[in-house]
């Protein structure tokens, strides 16, 4: 069954309306184009729905290696907001600058692979 902005889960009901809205989109196409028990697409949906919502209203953050040690820098910036020789000495600062700038954090490994992304820090 198609769910709209009318007739929704109620585990939809206290989302905000633009997440609710992706969720409606989200789960439908799971459940129709992809096969899904309602049940599932449910938890499914509104775990992509928060997330898509909630990247579009944030800026990323990248604590990365670089030539002097470690920096932490704005997504497609090269202007390090912060640097310090080791990771360990810059991931307080990095964790408390992209909380006070409502922001995700992507922390790198040094071998510039992802090591974890950190949503709410």
């Amino acid at each position: 069954m198609p769910w709209n902005k009318n007739d929704y889960p109620d585990s939809w009901k206290n989302l905000e309306p633009a997440v609710r809205n992706k969720a409606i989109e989200i789960g439908n196409a799971l459940v129709e184009e992809e096969g899904y028990e309602e049940g599932r697409a449910i938890a499914i949906a509104t775990d992509r729905a928060k997330k898509s919502i909630q990247n579009d209203d944030q800026e990323t953050y990248e604590l990365r290696p670089h030539d002097d040690g470690w920096q932490l820098i704005k997504k497609g910036s090269h202007k390090a907001i912060y640097t310090e020789e080791t990771k360990a000495a810059l991931e307080d600062k990095a964790k408390s600058y992209v909380t006070e700038h409502n922001g995700i954090l992507k922390v790198f490994k040094a071998d510039e692979s992802v090591e974890q992304t950190l949503y709410k820090v």
